[in-house]
């Protein structure tokens, strides 16, 4: 038994000190699997309209007439909202009609002045109302124009918030509209990868909603870097019309550095 055991002695001492220096060595190579996790992360981006804004009453007003109705397109400069303004346009020809009677007054006085027949204090007096009279005619004008609710650029209605007959407030919400001419991703990636991600890198984006994927490309990269988290915002676009997708649809990021790098 004593044999045995002086020749298994060294054989079992150069196994343990194998396995020890297996095990320290393992703790080394770790970081490389996490590294690669790290780059390799499930990156969500959710799909935006460039342009989107609140349409909102400017007047006091009973809508007449809503003239493209929720989810429906519109052209830049389009009439979206209409008022009954028949208030208001009695009031412009009230004023209208005031200016006219003191533009009279004062050609009359004017004359008179010329004739000596009458002060110039008279005169200066019908000036003025003159002066009154087209401001007041300018203001209801003003008034007029927003009885008409144009776009402001093309694009979809995304919430309509009034309905006809209703009367509304100045201030009031009216219709949520966004700009779908070209949808734009925004997402977080790891900020070393600044060394090589620049605008114009193209990448694809998978959308849940379709099951497929489109072509993107980076136009703008976030002006700073979280220190916490070591990452960076970044801004894409869609490149190319899809009319599948809208505003609101998300999916999976799949980018990476050039073949170069």
């Amino acid at each position: 038994m004593t044999t045995i055991v002086r020749v298994l002695a060294p054989v079992l001492a150069a196994l343990f000190a194998t396995q020890a220096g297996a095990a320290a060595a393992a703790p080394a190579s770790a970081p490389a699997p996490a590294r690669a996790a790290l780059e390799k992360q499930d990156i969500r981006a959710q799909l935006s309209p460039r342009r989107f804004t609140t349409i909102a009453a400017e007047i006091g007003a009973k809508v007449s007439r809503v003239a493209v109705a929720e989810g429906a397109s519109f052209r830049a400069g389009q009439t979206l909202v209409a008022f009954d303004c028949s208030l208001q346009q009695a009031q412009l020809q009230k004023a209208k009609a005031v200016l006219a009677g003191a533009e009279r007054t004062f050609s009359a006085n004017k004359r008179l002045e010329e004739l000596r027949s009458v002060g110039k204090v008279e005169l200066e007096v019908s000036e003025s109302e003159v002066g009154k009279a087209k401001a007041d005619v300018a203001a209801n004008n003003v008034l007029l124009s927003k009885c008409a609710i144009a776009a402001p650029f093309g694009g979809r209605v995304a919430e309509q918030k009034v309905r006809e007959q209703q009367y509304v407030q100045a201030g009031q919400p009216l219709l949520e509209i966004l700009d779908d001419s070209v949808l734009e991703l925004e997402f977080i990636v790891p900020s070393r990868w600044l060394a090589w991600l620049k605008p114009g890198h193209a990448f694809q984006v998978q959308i849940d909603e379709t099951g497929k994927s489109y072509p993107a490309k980076v136009q703008r990269i976030g002006a700073r870097v979280d220190p916490v988290s070591q990452s960076v915002k970044l801004s894409a676009a869609i490149a190319g019309k899809f009319p599948e997708l809208i505003a609101g649809m998300s999916g999976r990021v799949a980018i990476g550095a050039p073949a170069a790098q």
